[in-house]
C-alpha cells in the first residue's frame, strides 16, 4: 500500500487522471489520495467522499452485459439465547491489495479475494451477547476503516461501544491497542452511560496516527443524562484518547448558551451517528451531526441548541473547532444531518473554489468553502410557523439556501393527495383534513403533523456522490411523509419503557393496520390499508450542478412492488415508475454512469447525462447499501453492492464476461 501524503498538488491544479494498465493515478484538488484508485480504501472511495471512481472499462455501451461475477452470503441468523436478529445488509467495503474488508449486520468483518469471493478469515466481536441494540435500525453496520502502520496494514471496527483494531493479514486483534486489541469507548465521555443504548453504525476516519469517530443513540431513548454525542480521537497504536468535542457544549465552550435552563447538563444524543470526512492535505474533518433527545418535543431545552443539526469543521490533530452553521435550529422533526459531507472543487462565476457539501433531510443542499465556512450562495433566515404544544418553544426561523433548488418536495397541502384514482384522492384529501398541514417546519402538534420530507428525508446516510470533472452530484432521495405528533407522556401506562423516557411531551408511535414502510417508526402518512396518503413518486435521482447551483435534471427512481400490487389498485393504470423511499446512496464512475440500489429489489446503472436507466437486475429481496467498485491486477472492473437482511443477506460483484 502507498503511504498516505505521497501526491501533492496545487488547489489551481486540475484534475489529472492517467490510466496505464490497472494502475491509475488521480490527483484531486480536494485531499491527497492514493497512487491506486483502482482500489477502494476508503469508505466514500477517498477520506472526502467522492463515491467516484476513473475507472471506465464498464460504461455507458457496455453495461447492459454485465452479469454476476459472485456472490457472498453472511451466513448470519437470529439467536433466541440473545434475543438478537441480524438486521439489513448496508456494507459498502473496502478494497486494498485485491482484498475485500466487509462489515456484517453482526459487526463481524470478512475478509475476501476481490477477484473470486472466496471468504479468507472473519473476526466476531460478538456484539450479539450485549442484546439488540436499542437503535431504530437493529442490527447494522456500514463500513471499516484502514490505517498503515508502515509495513502493517491495520483495520478499525467501530461495535457498540467497543472499538477494535484488527490485524488486516490475519484478522486478529493487535495486542498493543488498548487492552489485547480493543477499548471500551464508554469510558472519556462527559458522563456515565449505560452501555448497551451506545452504538455505532457509521465507520471511523483515520487521519495521520489518530482515529476519530462518532456514535449513535437510539430516538427513542430519552431519560436524563442518556448517551452523549462526545466525537473523540484515538492514538491508532495504543488507544488512548488524544481529544474530545462535544457537540452539547460544556460550561464555558462556545454554544454553551444556546442551553437554556442548564439543559446542557442532562440532554443527550447529538450525536454524529452519519459518516464524516476529511480535507486530508489541511488536516480538517467536518461533522454532520445529529438531533438532541427528543426528537419532536424539546421543550426541556429551550434555545437554538447549538451543535445539534449543524455541519462542524474541526482540525483534525486537535479537535478545535474552526467554524460551523448549523441547519436546522432547535430542531424538532429528526432532521439530524443523515449522510457524509462531499467535498470537491467548483467554479463559480469563474473562480475556483474547495467546497464542502451537505445534502440534508430536508432536501437542500448547502455549499461552503471548506476553509471558512462562508456559504458559496446566500443562505436566507425566513419565518416559519410556530408552534402552539404546551412547554415548547419554536425557533422564529429557519435558514434556506438560495441555491441549488430543493431536491426533494417539501411541505403538505391537500393538493399532494394520493391521486391515482379520484375516489382515493377524496379519501386521501379526507384524511388528510384530520392532521396539521403547511410547508416545512411545520412544527409536530397535538393532533399530528403532516411532516415531509418524512423520518427518512430527502437525503439519507447514503448521500451523493460527485464527478469531479464536472462537478455534478447526484443524489438518490425520498419522497416520503410522516406524522409528527406528540402527546404527554403517560408514565403508568408506559410500563418498562419508563425507565427510558423522562420528558413531559413524547412522539406518538401509532401501531395501525396495513403496512408499513421500513423505518418509518409506525408514523407513515397512509391510510389503515397501507395506502400512502400522498401520491407518487416516492423516490428521486436527482443531478445537480454544483458550480451553477441549478438541477440538471430529476428523474423518479425506483419502484414500489408491494404498493403496484395492492388490491385496492387492482385494474389501475399506474406510473411506469412509482418511485421508491431507501436511504443508501449512488456511486460515479468516469463511464459515465451511476449506480444505485436505494430500496428497492433491483440494482440498477443510470446515464450520467440525462438519467435514463441503461440496466437493471432483479434481486428477491432489498437492494440497501452504497455501491463501490474496483480493477484486480487481472484486469477486470467489479461493482459491488450488498443486498438483504438476516439469512438472506449476501455481497453480490458484478462485471463483464471475463475475456479468454
Amino acid at each position: 500500500m502507498v503511504s498516505q501524503g505521497l501526491i501533492k498538488m496545487s488547489h489551481q491544479i486540475a484534475l489529472t487522471i492517467t490510466v496505464l494498465l490497472s494502475t491509475f493515478t488521480i490527483i484531486e484538488a480536494q485531499s491527497t489520495i492514493e497512487s491506486n484508485p483502482s482500489e477502494w480504501r476508503y469508505y466514500g472511495g477517498d477520506q472526502g467522499g467522492l463515491k467516484y471512481s476513473p475507472i471506465d472499462q464498464i460504461n455507458r455501451e457496455n453495461v447492459d452485459q454485465l452479469t454476476i461475477a459472485w456472490e457472498w452470503k453472511t451466513g448470519e441468523k437470529r439467536l433466541e439465547e440473545y434475543g438478537t436478529r441480524p438486521g439489513s445488509f448496508q456494507n459498502t467495503p473496502l478494497m486494498i491489495n485485491e482484498i475485500l474488508y466487509v462489515s456484517t449486520p453482526y459487526n463481524r468483518v470478512v475478509a475476501i479475494e476481490a477477484e473470486t469471493g472466496k471468504e479468507l478469515w472473519s473476526f466476531d466481536p460478538e456484539a450479539y451477547k450485549d442484546g439488540q441494540p436499542f437503535n431504530g435500525t437493529g442490527f447494522v453496520h456500514r463500513g471499516l476503516a484502514a490505517w498503515q502502520d508502515g509495513e502493517k496494514l491495520r483495520l478499525f471496527l467501530n461495535t457498540r461501544y467497543r472499538l477494535f483494531c484488527l490485524d488486516a493479514t490475519t484478522g486478529e486483534p493487535v495486542p498493543s491497542f488498548g487492552e489485547e486489541g480493543v477499548i471500551d469507548l464508554g469510558n472519556g465521555l462527559i458522563w456515565p452511560i449505560r452501555r448497551k443504548h451506545y452504538s455505532n453504525t457509521s465507520p471511523p476516519v483515520v487521519y495521520k496516527d489518530l482515529v476519530i469517530l462518532g456514535n449513535g443513540v437510539g430516538d427513542r431513548l430519552m431519560y436524563r443524562n442518556d448517551p452523549p454525542g462526545d466525537v473523540r480521537a484515538f492514538d491508532a497504536r495504543t488507544g488512548k484518547q488524544v481529544w474530545s468535542f462535544h457537540p452539547i457544549p460544556q460550561k464555558g465552550e462556545f454554544g454553551n448558551d444556546t442551553w437554556n435552563d442548564d439543559s446542557w447538563k442532562f440532554t443527550g444524543h447529538t450525536n454524529v451517528w452519519a459518516p464524516f470526512t476529511l480535507d486530508e492535505t489541511r488536516g480538517l474533518i467536518y461533522l454532520p451531526v445529529g438531533t438532541p433527545s427528543n426528537d419532536f418535543y424539546g421543550g426541556r431545552r429551550p434555545g437554538h441548541n447549538l451543535f445539534a443539526e449543524s455541519l462542524v469543521c474541526l482540525d483534525a490533530s486537535t479537535g478545535e473547532r474552526k467554524w460551523h452553521f448549523q441547519m436546522v435550529h432547535h430542531g424538532l422533526w429528526d432532521y439530524d444531518l443523515p449522510g457524509p459531507p462531499n467535498l470537491t472543487t467548483i467554479s463559480v462565476n469563474g473562480k475556483r473554489i474547495d467546497v464542502v457539501v451537505q445534502l440534508t433531510k430536508m432536501g437542500f443542499t448547502f455549499v461552503f468553502d471548506r476553509v471558512t465556512g462562508e456559504p458559496v450562495w446566500p443562505i436566507e433566515e425566513r419565518p416559519v410557523p410556530q408552534t402552539d404544544v404546551p412547554g415548547e418553544q419554536t425557533a422564529a426561523t429557519q435558514p434556506f439556501p438560495t441555491k441549488p433548488p430543493a431536491f426533494s418536495p417539501q411541505g403538505m397541502t391537500l393538493e399532494d393527495a394520493f391521486d391515482l384514482t379520484p375516489e382515493l384522492k377524496i379519501a386521501a384529501q379526507a384524511e388528510l383534513k384530520k392532521y396539521r398541514l403547511g410547508p416545512l417546519y411545520t412544527p409536530p402538534s397535538l393532533e399530528g403533523t403532516v411532516m415531509r420530507p418524512g423520518l427518512l428525508g430527502g437525503a439519507n446516510w447514503g448521500g451523493g456522490s460527485i464527478d469531479p470533472e464536472t462537478g455534478i452530484l447526484y443524489v438518490k432521495s425520498s419522497a416520503g411523509a410522516h406524522i409528527a405528533r406528540v402527546g404527554k407522556f403517560d408514565r403508568e401506562k408506559a410500563g418498562a419503557r419508563a425507565d427510558y423516557v423522562d420528558a413531559d411531551y413524547v412522539a406518538l408511535f401509532g401501531r395501525r393496520p396495513g403496512r408499513r414502510s421500513a423505518g418509518d417508526g409506525g408514523t407513515t402518512a397512509e391510510f389503515p390499508n397501507g395506502l400512502p396518503l400522498y401520491k407518487p413518486p416516492y423516490g428521486h435521482l436527482t443531478a445537480i450542478d454544483l458550480n451553477a447551483g441549478e438541477i440538471v435534471w430529476q428523474v423518479p427512481f425506483g419502484d414500489t412492488p408491494w404498493l403496484r400490487d395492492h388490491p385496492a389498485l387492482e385494474g389501475v393504470k399506474l406510473p411506469d415508475r412509482l418511485g421508491v423511499i431507501g436511504p443508501s446512496g449512488t456511486l460515479t464512475t468516469k463511464g459515465g454512469l451511476i449506480f444505485v440500489g436505494g430500496g428497492d429489489r433491483a440494482f440498477h446503472a443510470v446515464n450520467t447525462l440525462d438519467g435514463h436507466e441503461l440496466w437493471h437486475m432483479k434481486f428477491p429481496h432489498m437492494v440497501n447499501a452504497t455501491p463501490m467498485t474496483y480493477l484486480t491486477r487481472s484486469g477486470r472492473q467489479f461493482v459491488v453492492v450488498a443486498t438483504g437482511a438476516g439469512d438472506n443477506a449476501s455481497l453480490v460483484a458484478f462485471a463483464l464476461e471475463a475475456s479468454d
